[in-house]
């Protein structure tokens, strides 16, 4: 857990529902896959994503749960959402999201063996995630960073475990899904884009508080806390 918690406002990680779920899907795409350049900071040139995904946007589906979800995540860049969820999206004014590009699903194929209900296929829009101002706050965090970051702007390093993080007070501007400074591979969201994803019934994401969001492929344990 961070060392000190957040009051307002709340931020959470977002991520697909957790492997084996009801809703459990992967995405492969289908060629011709066009890539274009992946976006640079605008300080130091360094990479802050991947190739962005061009069009024709046509993918084959894995679906290892019993039913597709509205939300299948490509990429931390590129995401998957279905209609009713890119229609409440643009209807509620929410911020953050570009693209709403349609998807062709060419093929859906189970991988889980005896289940022979069919599968219905929501349509599906790619969408894109913005590189926001909020920054993460390693004064306030639990992180072990390997390499600092040597850039203020993307603050790019190198993060071996995260137990619990929080945003830099006055950097966040509003937006509802964004990639901070600093983390620029999670995607973090607001209070209201939680009550939204509530409100409609939302399937397939799990969002985590920041400060309980943990981090640890090699079982390292949590950093030491700061030094007051």
């Amino acid at each position: 857990m961070a060392s000190e918690l957040p009051t307002s406002p709340r931020f959470f990680v977002l991520e697909e529902g957790v492997l084996g779920s009801h809703y459990d899907a992967d995405v492969d795409t289908v060629e011709p896959v066009n890539l274009a350049d992946a976006p640079r900071c605008p300080r130091c040139g360094g990479f802050i994503g991947l190739l962005k995904w061009l069009p024709p946007y046509r993918v084959k589906l894995e679906l290892h749960g019993e039913e597709l979800g509205d939300f299948i995540e490509n990429s931390a860049y590129d995401l998957l959402i279905s209609e009713r969820f890119a229609e409440a999206f643009r209807i509620e004014g929410l911020t953050g999201l570009d693209g709403f590009h349609p998807v062709e699903v060419l093929r859906v194929r189970r991988m889980r063996k005896g289940l022979r209900k069919p599968v219905t296929v929501p349509r599906y829009f790619v969408v894109s995630t913005c590189f926001g101002p909020a920054a993460v706050d390693p004064a306030f965090s639990r992180m072990r960073i390997s390499e600092p970051p040597s850039c203020p702007e993307c603050r790019m390093s190198g993060i071996d475990t995260i137990h619990g993080f929080t945003l830099e007070p006055g950097t966040w501007r509003g937006e509802d899904i964004f990639r901070p400074r600093g983390l620029v591979g999670d995607l973090v969201v607001s209070e209201r884009f939680k009550d939204f994803v509530e409100r409609h019934a939302l399937t397939n994401v799990r969002l985590t508080p920041t400060e309980q969001f943990v981090r640890d492929p090699s079982n390292l344990g949590p950093a030491p806390l700061p030094t007051p």
